[in-house]
């Protein structure tokens, strides 16, 4: 009930593949820090085929669903944009409507970072409350990491093994792919030299993160710990 208890303060996500599981199973897990009386809708919406050209209205609904999931993070890019999409949830029902597979779910989502942006509020409050996303995109075969600074991002491919991220820029120099972009974006802002190996954390991270976003740091190396401690 709304009002009660401890407010959330934490949002997790963790996937484990084999050998890291104990069955050829994928295991993966959230744990969210949405407001407890957010409403969590279900909708139907029939399949359709759009032709070239054809606009699809996408509206927040921040219930977050199938094997795609996202935490928030703070990089230094600025995320506003004007004709932005909004939220993390709707990248979730794009990619889950568009892809049948975790990459092709990175694929459609990254296209449309690109060349949308992300902007808008990210909660249904009237004080602002926005950031950027990352996400774990999973199916049986395999696993991505896809985190974001505004139009630029970077993805890690997870074969098997376990990952689990928590509310900050995880990629570091394990880039599989990424914004054609990017490395001189952070080259031209002098978040890089340039020169020697890049890791997309360290480059697109805050020097200052807020205290939330430092608390975090404890629970993807507790995160990252108990998985390890558990394989098999």
């Amino acid at each position: 009930m709304a009002g009660h208890g401890p407010v959330p303060s934490s949002c997790d996500c963790f996937v484990a593949m084999p050998p890291h599981t104990a069955s050829p199973a994928v295991i993966f897990a959230k744990n969210a820090d949405r407001p407890r009386d957010e409403v969590q809708e279900i909708v139907y919406v029939p399949a359709a085929t759009h032709r070239p050209g054809d606009k699809v209205q996408v509206r927040p609904c921040w219930g977050q669903r199938g094997c795609r999931r996202q935490v928030p993070a703070h990089p230094r890019q600025p995320r506003a944009q004007p004709l932005a999409l909004p939220d993390g949830p709707c990248w979730h029902r794009l990619g889950l409507e568009r892809g049948s597979s975790a990459r092709e779910a990175l694929e459609v989502m990254t296209a449309l970072l690109e060349r949308h942006g992300q902007g808008g509020s990210c909660k249904e409050e009237p004080e602002p409350f926005v950031y950027h996303n990352t996400f774990l995109l999973a199916d049986r075969n395999e696993a991505w990491l896809l985190e974001t600074a505004g139009r630029y991002w970077a993805a890690q491919r997870i074969r098997e093994g376990s990952r689990n991220i928590s509310n900050q820029l995880s990629i570091g120099s394990e880039i599989t792919a990424e914004h054609a972009g990017l490395r001189e974006r952070a080259r031209s802002q002098g978040w890089w030299s340039g020169h020697g190996k890049f890791s997309f954390a360290r480059a697109f991270s805050l020097e200052k993160e807020p205290p939330r976003m430092e608390a975090a740091k404890a629970r993807l190396r507790a995160g990252r710990e108990l998985l390890q401690r558990h394989a098999g």
